[in-house]
């Protein structure tokens, strides 16, 4: 684990407010472990040792796709797909406030394990937080 100081110095994932009743404080929210701490395994091809590479390939075509030509889609029927654009994904996106409204605390035995699977740091974005 790092200290919050060293924390502090990476790039948030998320900017908001913390507010609890009427009091509001800017905060960020930081990872409390990195990928850059974790043990990074690639595929590698068994008989000779050299790493594997990944490319998309047309279901229907067998050909490959290239990066540019990825697009996203939504299946209406069996092998049909209604393609859906990024700015039309965020139009449809939920407004958010940035605001964590704190409305009670919870026994920290209550809380699943499996929330504790990514730390994360709450930190003031200024001096005044």
């Amino acid at each position: 684990m790092r200290n919050v100081e060293s924390v502090i110095a990476l790039r948030p994932y998320w900017k908001g407010y913390l507010k609890l009743s009427l009091v509001s404080c800017p905060v960020a929210l930081y990872p409390a472990s990195s990928r850059s701490e974790r043990i990074a395994l690639h595929q590698v091809n068994k008989q000779t040792g050299n790493r594997l590479r990944q490319q998309m390939i047309d279901e229907q075509t067998g050909e490959v796709v290239e990066k540019e030509d990825k697009g996203r889609g939504y299946e209406v029927s069996k092998d049909q797909y209604v393609q859906v654009e990024d700015d039309e994904i965020d139009k449809i996106s939920i407004e958010s406030t940035h605001t964590i409204d704190i409305e009670s605390f919870v026994p920290r035995a209550e809380i699943d394990e499996r929330y504790m699977d990514s730390p994360y740091y709450l930190a003031p974005t200024d001096e005044v937080g």
